[in-house]
């Protein structure tokens, strides 16, 4: 049995890259993808704002320690830790840490849908 295989990219951070910085913005309906992500490089204090989306976020940090707002609760998470948050309760992340945060917020969601509360 022989399965051809559909046509495959390599997306390269140039190419989805925010700003100046090294953080991403992965858009999957660009790319034929039925999730998007942000990847976020943060220096301790650095977070996002007060934000929500209309379908649920998961972060898996990657390295260094992030507080996640999430509603009313807030909880410390470190490099290995999975958060996830649900749909359209309002969120957000700092780096508490002493060093580079960097994690992956993946969105369940083929375009990325943000409405920003601060």
């Amino acid at each position: 049995m022989s399965i051809i295989a559909p046509d495959i990219t390599v997306i390269t951070p140039e190419e989805i890259r925010l700003g100046t910085g090294s953080g991403r913005r992965f858009e999957g309906a660009d790319h034929g993808a039925g999730v998007s992500y942000f990847y976020v490089d943060n220096q301790p204090g650095q977070g996002s704002l007060l934000h929500w989306h209309p379908y649920p976020e998961t972060w898996v940090v990657l390295e260094g320690d992030a507080a996640f707002t999430v509603g009313d609760r807030t909880i410390t998470a470190t490099a290995g830790d999975t958060i996830t948050g649900p749909a359209f309760v309002p969120h957000r992340f700092e780096n508490v840490g002493s060093g580079t945060m960097r994690l992956i917020g993946i969105h369940a969601s083929a375009v990325i849908i943000q409405t920003v509360v601060e």
